[in-house]
């Protein structure tokens, strides 16, 4: 069985800072191994489609960013742990939706949705004005 489940998601003020987690756990990430997976993170908002948000490569060496969150949301990871994070700052009300951690074990690419083979629950996160 694969897992990955989000957490740290909540109600904040416009202007706040959130760090997400999203633990990874399975059969697939013991016998390969949870640094041979890139991951990504990913928000649907209600009546949006699901939205790339960034990503992380495998060994936590190069992350890659939407443009409506460039500067202020940062990536990482600790392959210990089998553990991602979202740290999230100066946040918007335009931030709000449901965020999601998803992990690809080959695609070269991460903005896509449909290269990731893994999905967590969702963590929702409010932001209000």
């Amino acid at each position: 069985q694969v897992q990955l489940a989000e957490s740290g998601g909540g109600l904040v003020q416009a202007g706040a800072s959130l760090r997400l987690s999203c633990v990874a756990s399975g059969r697939v990430f013991s016998e390969y191994g949870f640094s041979k997976y890139a991951l990504g993170w990913f928000r649907q908002a209600p009546g949006k489609e699901r939205a790339f948000v960034g990503a992380i490569s495998w060994g936590g060496g190069r992350t890659y960013y939407a443009d409506a969150v460039k500067g202020r949301f940062t990536t990482s990871r600790d392959n210990a742990k089998n553990m991602v994070y979202l740290q999230m700052n100066s946040l918007k009300p335009e931030d709000t939706a449901v965020y999601y951690c998803a992990a690809t074990f080959a695609s070269s690419t991460w903005g896509p949705a449909s290269v990731y083979d893994f999905w967590g629950q969702g963590t929702q996160v409010t932001v209000s004005s």
